[in-house]
């Protein structure tokens, strides 16, 4: 599938959106995914602040052990931009991607997502953000055993469409899905099972997964470290290309310097504080 036919399908795809519902305190519409009706939509693809933390402080607490893990974290990631939070294991790097995807709550300080603050949502409101909103991507993939390649990526439509919504448009989300398997290379494993896949095929499922809802911004979490390095750097180039051709904003922990530098901005986080912002 060439470049303009994805563009194409995430700009004017033609899934309708028949069960569109007001989620508080964010007033939620749109065709095929969720869009905050405040949000501008005359904005330049960069140079504005898509995603901000500030102040953030987490401990996780184990019996009577108290284990702080951020202390007073600022954020920001800005549109069209890959951004890298990179640091030793230990320093609170995949917990920031957790309270920046509104996974957990931070016990002080906010998350704020194109200047609408998100953290503070109720359960249901974080959970609809994130299904219509944020794509994730983990480094242990988090596929569904049972299902096949295409059926994974349909997921995060079926979870956030109602049964009748599904039907009525299932065609065109079908082709939607396998455009974006297409896109990854794996056109040719639309019916194999996570088991029957590779590592950095599993990756790649993850990817269309993530993307299948059409999101404002990525999320990953160490994409490439659970795999060797040929086929990191393929999956490295699948979201370079994401960024460079349709604008994706990604946000990015990684443990691995040189992949660090081929991104547009590095915070560096150093025992749950940020220790340098490029």
């Amino acid at each position: 599938m060439n470049t303009s036919t994805l563009n194409t399908s995430k700009l004017n795809t033609t899934i309708d959106r028949t069960d569109d519902q007001i989620y508080e305190p964010l007033d939620f519409d749109g065709p095929t995914r969720l869009r905050v009706v405040a949000f501008p939509t005359s904005e330049p693809a960069t140079g504005r602040t898509m995603l901000q933390a500030q102040g953030l402080h987490k401990t996780y607490k184990k019996n009577r052990v108290s284990v702080p893990v951020l202390k007073g974290v600022d954020f920001a990631a800005q549109q069209g931009k890959i951004t890298a939070i990179i640091g030793q294991s230990g320093s609170g790097k995949s917990t920031l991607l957790h309270l920046l995807a509104t996974l957990d709550r931070p016990d002080q300080g906010e998350v704020h997502f194109d200047g609408h603050r998100i953290d503070h949502l109720s359960r249901r409101s974080r959970d609809q953000f994130r299904n219509q909103r944020l794509g994730m991507i983990f480094q242990f993939y988090h596929l569904l055993p049972e299902l096949s390649t295409l059926e994974n990526v349909l997921a995060p439509i079926m979870i956030g469409r109602s049964a009748f919504s599904y039907l009525m448009n299932r065609r065109s989300i079908h082709n939607h899905a396998k455009e974006l398997i297409e896109r990854v290379g794996l056109g040719h494993r639309l019916h194999h099972k996570p088991s029957e896949l590779s590592g950095g095929e599993m990756q790649r499922t993850a990817i269309a997964r993530a993307l299948v809802t059409n999101p404002d911004i990525l999320l990953a979490d160490e994409p490439t470290g659970n795999l060797d390095q040929e086929t990191g750097a393929g999956i490295l180039d699948i979201l370079k290309d994401l960024n460079r051709e349709q604008g994706l904003t990604i946000v990015m922990v990684t443990h691995d310097e040189s992949i660090a530098k081929k991104c547009d901005a590095v915070v560096r986080l150093s025992k749950g504080r940020v220790e340098s912002v490029v």
